[in-house]
């Protein structure tokens, strides 16, 4: 058996879902569209709220992938840090930071744990754009009239993010074309393939071919990633409590380990996401390769954020003292696979592995 983070295509009969139906639960007096990737719904956004040239608050512990998109469009980012183990920004730095030239703030529900959406509007007020980003929480339900979604982060498809808005605004992409990228994602996507990438491939030209998946220009899901979401949305609804019972039985156990984790209330766990214990924080790159010899595919997103990335912290001039959370997170973090089809078998194969491994440090 291998266990991978990422969403893996578990064949068995499903009835395709109704895409329609399903939003409109989801996000109800919404408008949506389907858009190639999660960072061409914020560029959309960005541009239909006219954003460019403003700042925006900005979680410190996010992707590095939006630093392109702050250049385009001159958004200055103002970071914040965060709490732990939640990882949603520190509300009390808002006020702080907030300025005249605020437009907006991106509140990250990250790892699929609900961030607090009515007390960061009080403290933010009327005149400032919230945008909820729910790449890592499909199945919450968005509570501004702005917000974004990855995904291909939570259901086996090629690529894919998702535009919701409340505004009158009329959106039309055209879609993209499966090419070669779409072909090597959905391999990923069926275990004995993501086996064979994950052991012998090139991690530097995988990073490569992650870094070109946008298209150049704005644009939709292609027919075979539509496709997929059709078949797996509405099992994934369905596999939600047990996905949820799974993560926190996991997390018991880590918790007995001295992993530090996400609460459980309110969160779909689009990852099983930990903090190392403290004392072995220097050892967490070790114990993700350790568990790699036993086919149990960690990932650390994000060891790198963006605050990390040298050409960010140079262009905002960004003092890293400010955020000893985020710095804290990215040394200890590692996310455990979760798939919806795992029983507590598993789950228990996993945590004994990982004992031996602590045993063993």
């Amino acid at each position: 058996m291998f266990y991978f983070v990422h969403p893996q295509i578990k064949f068995k009969k499903i009835k395709k879902s109704n895409i329609k139906e399903i939003f409109s639960k989801y996000f109800p007096n919404r408008k949506w569209v389907f858009t190639d990737m999660g960072r061409t719904a914020f560029s959309l956004l960005i541009e239909n709220l006219h954003l460019q040239n403003s700042e925006i608050l900005f979680p410190g512990y996010i992707c590095d992938i939006f630093f392109p998109i702050f250049k385009k469009y001159n958004l200055k980012p103002v970071f914040l840090d965060i709490n732990l183990p939640t990882f949603h920004i520190k509300k009390e730095e808002i006020l702080k930071k907030l300025t005249p030239n605020t437009k907006s703030l991106l509140l990250c529900h990250t790892y699929g744990l609900k961030a607090d959406v009515r007390e960061i509007k009080k403290i933010v007020g009327e005149n400032v754009f919230l945008i909820e980003d729910l790449a890592h929480g499909f199945f919450l339900k968005p509570e501004s009239e702005f917000s974004f979604f990855s995904l291909y982060k939570q259901f086996p498809i090629l690529r894919g993010g998702l535009l919701v808005y409340s505004k009158n605004w009329e959106i039309s992409l055209p879609s993209t074309k499966f090419n070669f990228r779409d072909f090597i994602s959905f391999l990923n996507s069926l275990p004995l393939f993501a086996f064979l990438f994950k052991k012998f491939s090139n991690q530097k030209i995988a990073e490569k071919l992650v870094r070109k998946e946008k298209s150049s220009q704005p644009a939709s899901l292609n027919k075979f990633s539509l496709f997929l979401l059709e078949i797996f949305l509405k099992d994934f609804e369905n596999s939600l409590p047990h996905r949820i019972q799974l993560a926190v039985y996991f997390q018991s156990f880590l918790k007995e380990l001295g992993f530090e984790v996400q609460p459980h209330r309110e969160n779909v766990f689009c990852y099983l996401t930990a903090l190392v214990p403290k004392r072995l924080e220097t050892k967490r790159d070790f114990i993700v390769k350790q568990l790699k010899k036993y086919n149990i595919f960690c990932t650390r997103i994000w060891h790198t954020p963006i605050i990390l990335n040298k050409k960010v912290q140079k262009e905002y001039k960004i003092n890293l003292k400010e955020f000893p959370n985020t710095i804290e997170a990215a040394r200890r973090v590692i996310n455990f696979p979760l798939q919806n089809y795992y029983s507590k078998k598993d789950i228990k194969k996993m945590i004994n592995i990982l004992y031996k491994i602590l045993r063993e440090l």
